[in-house]
C-alpha cells in the first residue's frame, strides 16, 4: 500500500526495459525513495566500480507518500556513487517529476549500463520506450524541455535533464526537472550523461490511490498542514523570503562563510539577501523577486522566480534571460555570493539561470570558483591560464564569465568542472579546498556553528547541510535551543537529526516540513498510507539503519573514517569577527562520542553489535 510495488529497469547497453515487483521486505525496513534505492543500489553494484562506468547504476525513486496529498508530497530523489566524492550519492529534489512518476505507477526505475547512442526515456503510465536524442544532445536543459514537449504535444509531460555541462564531464552537474528544481549535488548528472541518457519524460494518469486507511491518512495530511501553516517558520518566513530568510541572519551570527572562507561575515550580505530580493530595482522599479513558487501538494511554497534588470551586462545581448525562472535559494546566494565576494544581486541571479539552464551545482560551483578567486589573488593562477578573466574577488564579471564556461564545458571551466578538491590540487594548494570528502561545504560556517563542522565531517554523501541541518536547534532554536559556540552536546543532535532526515528523506516529503514538525507528525501519514505500524520510533530506527548502510558503502568503496574532518582552515585559523571570534572547530572534542553513540569502533567501523541490531549483512 501507498507504494506502486512497480520497477522500470532500464537496461541501456541493449536498450531493453522490463518491470518488476518491488522488494516489500526491503520497503519494511528502508520505507522508499533515499533508503529503498540505497538498498538497491548496495546489492546491485561493486562499491569500488568507476562512478563514469558501466557498473555503476542510476536510480530515480520516489517514496511512499510522493503523489499523494500529503503537504510537499512531490519529493524524488537520484541515487548513485558520486564520481565528485567516490561515496554514496543521494541526491533530492521537488518539483513535479517524482508525483508524476508515481502517478504513472511507478516507485522507482533503475537505469543500468550505457547506451551506445544519446537516448531519452518516455513514459506514458504503463508504456515505456528508448527514443534518440541525437537532436538534443549537446543541448541545454531547457532546450530539451521545450523540444520534448514540441515532440509529444502534451503540456503536461514532466522532464528530468542533463545539460551540456554534464555531457563535457563537470563532476558536480545535477539532474534539472521542472526547469530549475534540482536533484542538484555529488554529480548524479554526470553519472547520467556518462550513459548517454538525456532526459527522462514522464505522463502518468494513474493516480494514488492505495492508501491503506483513506479516511484517516487524510484526516493526519489536515492535521499536519494545520501545523505547518501555524509555524513562523513555515507558514511566514519561508513563503514571503524563502531560505534567502537565512542571509543576513546567519551573517549577524557570525557563521556566514566568506571570500573562500578565510573570514565569518560579509559586508555585502544585506545586497544579496531575501529582503534585498524585494526591493524595487532603481533602473525599472521593478524588484528581482516577481514570485513564490510550490512543488506538487506543496503548502510552503518557499521556491522563488526571479527576473534579471534588462540592461545588466550579463542579459544585455540575452533576451531569453529576461522572462521568469527558478531565483536565489540561501545556498546559491551565499556560494555565488559572499563565498566569492561579490554581491550584485543580478549578476548572482545571472549565474544561478546559467547552473538552472545547463544543470549543474551552484554551491560546488560557486565554491570552486572562490578557490580560484584566492589562488588568483596569490599569484598561482594568472589570466594566461584563466582565458583572460581576472578571477578577484568581489568580481561579477569573473563569476558571470566562470558560469558560462563551466555549462560549455570550454577552456578554464573544464578545470573549474573537476570540483575545488581536484582543482586547488592541479594547482598546488590542496588545503585551500573547502571540502569534506572532495564535496563542498554550504553556507553555515562551523567556527560559528559548531554542530555543522560535526555535521560536514560525517556526512555520508560528502559536506552537507541537509544531512543534519543542526542550524534549527542552534541558531532558529527548533525543537531546542542548543548554543552554536559551544561542542557539548552537539554529538547526540547530529546523530538525532542525521537519523531523522534520512527517514523524511525517504517518505517522499519534503525536509524543510521538519521545520514545524518532527517525527511524531509524520508518522500518523505513513501510518495511514502505508501497510504495517508505522510509530516515531520506528521511523527513527529506519533512519538509523538508512545512515549506517550509506556508511558501510563508503567503507567498502575505500572511504574511511580518516576522511571524518574539515579542512585545515576551519580547525587552525580562528574567526576574526562576531561571535565566534577566537574560535576554530571543535570537531575533535564532538567526533569521539558521537562514534560511540553510533555504535562504531573508534576509526568509524559500525560494530558487530551495531550491524546486527539493525540487521546489517
Amino acid at each position: 500500500m501507498a507504494w506502486t510495488g512497480n520497477i522500470l529497469r532500464v537496461d541501456l547497453t541493449n536498450g531493453r526495459i522490463g518491470s518488476e515487483a518491488l522488494n516489500r521486505e526491503w520497503a519494511r525496513d528502508y520505507l522508499g525513495q533515499r533508503g529503498l534505492a540505497t538498498k538497491y543500489l548496495v546489492e546491485e553494484i561493486d562499491p569500488k566500480c568507476d562512478p563514469l562506468g558501466l557498473e555503476n547504476k542510476l536510480i530515480m525513486a520516489t517514496g511512499p507518500l510522493t503523489g499523494t496529498m500529503a503537504s510537499t508530497g512531490g519529493r524524488y530523489s537520484v541515487i548513485t556513487k558520486s564520481p565528485l566524492t567516490g561515496c554514496v550519492a543521494c541526491s533530492n529534489s521537488g518539483g513535479f517529476l517524482g508525483a508524476e512518476l508515481k502517478n504513472a505507477g511507478w516507485d522507482m526505475i533503475i537505469f543500468e549500463g550505457r547506451s551506445p547512442d544519446p537516448v531519452y526515456l518516455l513514459i506514458q503510465d504503463d508504456r515505456a520506450e528508448l527514443l534518440p536524442a541525437d537532436e538534443i544532445w549537446g543541448t541545454s536543459v531547457w532546450h530539451t524541455d521545450e523540444w520534448l514537449h514540441k515532440r509529444h504535444q502534451d503540456p503536461l509531460l514532466r522532464v528530468a535533464a542533463v545539460g551540456r555541462s554534464a555531457e563535457a564531464g563537470c563532476l558536480y552537474a545535477a539532474v534539472i526537472n521542472d526547469l530549475h528544481r534540482a536533484a542538484g549535488r555529488s554529480g548524479v548528472g554526470t553519472v547520467m550523461a556518462s550513459k548517454h541518457l538525456k532526459a527522462v519524460a514522464v505522463r502518468g494518469t494513474r493516480g494514488v490511490g492505495n492508501i491503506k486507511d483513506p479516511r484517516r491518512f487524510m484526516q493526519a495530511v489536515n492535521a499536519g498542514k494545520k501545523v505547518l501553516a501555524d509555524n513562523a517558520v513555515t507558514g511566514q518566513g519561508l513563503p514571503a523570503y524563502g531560505t534567502q530568510v537565512l542571509m543576513n541572519v546567519i551573517n549577524e551570527v557570525g557563521a556566514l562563510p566568506t571570500r573562500n572562507v578565510r573570514e565569518v561575515q560579509f559586508e555585502g550580505a544585506s545586497k544579496i539577501s531575501g529582503e534585498a530580493m524585494h526591493e524595487p530595482r532603481p533602473s525599472d522599479g521593478k524588484p528581482n523577486l516577481t514570485t513564490n513558487a510550490g512543488c506538487f501538494a506543496c503548502t510552503i511554497a518557499c521556491g522563488r522566480i526571479s527576473t534579471i534588470d534588462k540592461g545588466h551586462f550579463t542579459v544585455e545581448t540575452k533576451p531569453e534571460y529576461w522572462g521568469n525562472s527558478g531565483g536565489l535559494e540561501y545556498e546559491a546566494a551565499w556560494a555565488l555570493g559572499a563565498d566569492t565576494g561579490v554581491s550584485d544581486l543580478d549578476a548572482l541571479t545571472y549565474a544561478n539561470f546559467v547552473c538552472n539552464e545547463d544543470g549543474f551545482d551552484p554551491i560546488s560551483f560557486g565554491s570552486t570558483v572562490a578557490a580560484a578567486m584566492e589562488l588568483y589573488e596569490m599569484g598561482v593562477l594568472t589570466q594566461e591560464l584563466t582565458g583572460g578573466v581576472e578571477f578577484r574577488f568581489g568580481s561579477a564579471e569573473a563569476l558571470a564569465r566562470a558560469a558560462e564556461l563551466v555549462a560549455k564545458g570550454e577552456g578554464f571551466g573544464r578545470d573549474l568542472g573537476l570540483g575545488s578538491k581536484r582543482f586547488c590540487a592541479k594547482y598546488g594548494h590542496p588545503d585551500l579546498s573547502m571540502t569534506v570528502k572532495g564535496q563542498e561545504f554550504p553556507a553555515y560556517d562551523p567556527r560559528g556553528i559548531q554542530g555543522m563542522g560535526l555535521t560536514y565531517a560525517t556526512s555520508n554523501r560528502g559536506a552537507c547541510h541537509l544531512r543534519s541541518y543542526t542550524v534549527a536547534s542552534e541558531i532558529l532554536g527548533i525543537p531546542v535551543k542548543t548554543d552554536p559556540l559551544s561542542p557539548l552536546g552537539k554529538a547526540g543532535l547530529v546523530k538525532a537529526f542525521q537519523d531523522a532526515t534520512a527517514a523524511v528523506d525517504s517518505s517522499g516529503l519534503c525536509l524543510f516540513t521538519t521545520f514545524a514538525w518532527t517525527l511524531e507528525d509524520i508518522a500518523p501519514q505513513i501510518d495511514a498510507a502505508c501497510e504495517g505500524d508505522w510509530g516515531a520510533g520506528r521511523l527513527a530506527e529506519v533512519g538509523e539503519r538508512i545512515w549506517n548502510l550509506e556508511r558501510d558503502f563508503n567503507l567498502r568503496a575505500g572511504v574511511s573514517g580518516a576522511e571524518d574532518t574539515l579542512p585545515k582552515r576551519l580547525l587552525t585559523e580562528a574567526a576574526k569577527t562576531g561571535p565566534a571570534t577566537g574560535k576554530v572547530s571543535a570537531l575533535q572534542e564532538m567526533l569521539p562520542e558521537y562514534y560511540q553513540l553510533r555504535g562504531w569502533s573508534s576509526d568509524g567501523v559500525p560494530i558487530r553489535e551495531t550491524r546486527e541490531r539493525l540487521g546489517l549483512s
